[in-house]
């Protein structure tokens, strides 16, 4: 059972815990696959701002395609230019990751996360799979000539790779493309920062008009979590259409399509790393022209895997622009990117978004700044909120108790007038109203004010299931926050924790409730088998806030003692 459907069962599971049990207190309650080869500007159908069409016809690249007529351009090296070329890797090291790239095709050979080990085998985490290739080589589109560059030998500038320093500021790695016989040439800059994944990207083409460039984003991420399964699941291309919002799709099994543009950013995302592509140079210089004009997604050579390319307009000038992120989906530093991309791992399901995404920014400030101000490891944090949600919580938790022994003490009343005027609807109506405004009887009173956080506690399980700063990070037992507990023992906990909640209150029933009853048995252990499997920090979150819940059960559970036999309140009297 796939994550999210788990959760829901598990949010069901609980609404009907919520709701049943007032009910029981209360007795009244009242998206066609193209083929990969077929690919043209008909298929797409959609026009950039200005009417400019998104992509012209782009048929499949040949080995060898020929230099397009009127212009100069070569999808390889000229014979006897290979023999005497010999491919070289160069390499950008810096604080936050060494990447290395290859002469031959500018491609990207490896992307290491220096500051992340891999939890699947010794090292640190390589975006880039193993076998996989072409990552960030490009084409160029001119009429229904494609001109493959991801073969051609470079000319590399330093030629010793770039070494970054965090006083020294950003440099330049740059690639030039000269064809030995015609007048074309192709450029590429990569301007890296130091104290940033975000890489600026910048080039030139001479040769050609009117071209379309292709950057090939690859066929997605290498797997590096201990949970290969659920890593895998977690797996998609996303994208963020201009129009239409962000879609994300997964890796493995999907179909070959066309994504027409404008787009404002595409990427591959893992559950917790993301290589992205984004329009103009920053966010403040995207402009109509700079967007993306779609996707092209593909079969890709390794398993089950599709390939994608970002295609965009190359300026008149001969200029193009874009940015890449290759690092980790931090909340922050994907938020300063712009446009979106802190949603390039969305939070839940499409119609819930936008309720959620604010609670999402509040809970990751409130987590890293207990973390940095109060110097506490990630579990304590954990824990700290649980408890802290629990007091910030307890005035609504309060208020539907109260509302609950309101309606538990009107209840004699209340079966009284439903016996006495059962023939007359319309008395019967009237006696209620009279019922509701003398002791401030409402059968969703003591179920409204606790469905108002669930907004929050729906975006949590997000948050604890996705964070990276959860990832490796060990607590107690727990050898990784963001994986499930491998021996069960916080789901344990969580289920026992449920149960002894439900008992509490079961006791303090005038009567002896059998429906009760039976869900405080059968709950539980539903609820262990949904989350026995989710992350441990989310269980830890769960069991701490379940444990801090109960001295407010067994306080509840007192005052329905005190009220047995009473006459109920009148609403004035509260």
């Amino acid at each position: 059972m796939r994550t999210e459907a788990r959760f829901a069962l598990a949010v069901f599971l609980m609404l009907i815990v919520l709701v049943g049990t007032n009910r029981l207190f209360p007795p009244i309650v009242p998206e066609d696959a193209l083929s990969g080869d077929s690919v043209s500007a008909d298929s797409i159908g959609e026009s950039a701002p200005g009417g400019r069409a998104t992509l012209p016809e782009l048929p499949v690249a040949a080995p060898a395609p020929a230099i397009p007529s009127g212009a100069a351009a070569a999808s390889g090296p000229e014979p006897g230019v290979e023999e005497s070329v010999a491919e070289r890797i160069v390499a950008v090291e810096g604080p936050l990751y060494r990447l290395s790239f290859s002469s031959f095709g500018a491609r990207l050979q490896s992307a290491e996360m220096t500051r992340f080990e891999a939890l699947n085998h010794a090292g640190v985490v390589d975006l880039v799979p193993e076998g996989a290739s072409g990552y960030l080589s490009h084409k160029i589109v001119v009429g229904s000539d494609t001109v493959d560059l991801s073969a051609v030998p470079y000319s590399v500038e330093p030629e010793d790779g770039v070494r970054l320093d965090p006083e020294g500021g950003p440099r330049t790695l740059s690639f030039s493309y000269q064809h030995p016989t015609a007048d074309f040439r192709f450029e590429v800059d990569y301007t890296f920062d130091p104290e940033l994944y975000a890489v600026v990207v910048s080039g030139r083409v001479r040769g050609v008009d009117d071209a379309l460039l292709v950057t090939d984003l690859g066929e997605g991420l290498a797997f590096a979590e201990a949970d290969s399964v659920q890593e895998a699941r977690l797996m998609a291309y996303v994208y963020n259409h201009l129009q239409d919002g962000i879609e994300s799709t997964e890796v493995f099994g999907a179909d070959a399509e066309i994504v027409p543009g404008p787009l404002l950013w595409a990427a591959f995302k893992s559950k917790f790393f993301v290589l992205a592509l984004l329009s103009g140079e920053s966010e403040e210089a995207t402009t109509e022209v700079s967007y993306l004009g779609g996707l092209i997604v593909r079969e890709g050579e390794l398993a089950d895997r599709v390939r994608v390319g970002a295609a965009q307009t190359i300026a008149n000038d001969g200029t193009f622009a874009y940015r890449l992120f290759m690092g980790p989906q931090e909340y922050a530093r994907l938020s300063s990117l712009g446009q979106g991309m802190e949603e390039v791992n969305p939070y839940g399901w499409r119609f819930f978004r936008p309720i959620i995404r604010p609670f999402v920014s509040v809970i990751m400030t409130i987590l890293v700044f207990l973390h940095t101000q109060l110097t506490l490891g990630y579990g304590w944090v954990l824990v700290v909120f649980g408890v802290l949600m629990r007091i910030v919580l307890f005035p609504l938790n309060h208020k539907a108790m109260k509302a609950q022994l309101r309606n538990m003490a009107v209840q004699p009343l209340v079966q009284e007038i439903q016996t006495k005027h059962k023939e007359n609807p319309e008395k019967l109506q009237k006696e209620m109203m009279k019922l509701y405004r003398e002791h401030g009887f409402n059968p969703l009173a003591g179920c409204l004010p606790m469905l108002l956080p669930w907004p929050v506690l729906i975006a949590l399980f997000f948050v604890f299931q996705n964070t990276i700063e959860l990832r490796g990070v060990d607590f107690l037992w727990l050898p990784d926050l963001s994986a499930k507990d491998p021996f069960y023992i916080l789901p344990i906990i969580l289920a026992v924790s449920m149960f002894l909640m439900q008992w509490v209150s079961l006791r303090s029933l005038d009567a002896p409730n059998p429906q009760m009853k039976m869900m405080m048995y059968i709950m539980p252990p539903m609820m262990l088998f949904i989350f026995a499997n989710l992350a441990s920090g989310l269980n830890l979150y769960y069991a701490t806030a379940n444990i801090a819940t109960i001295p407010q059960q067994v306080w509840i559970a007192s005052e329905r003692k005190k009220m047995q036999g009473k006459p109920p309140p009148k609403l004035s009297s509260d």
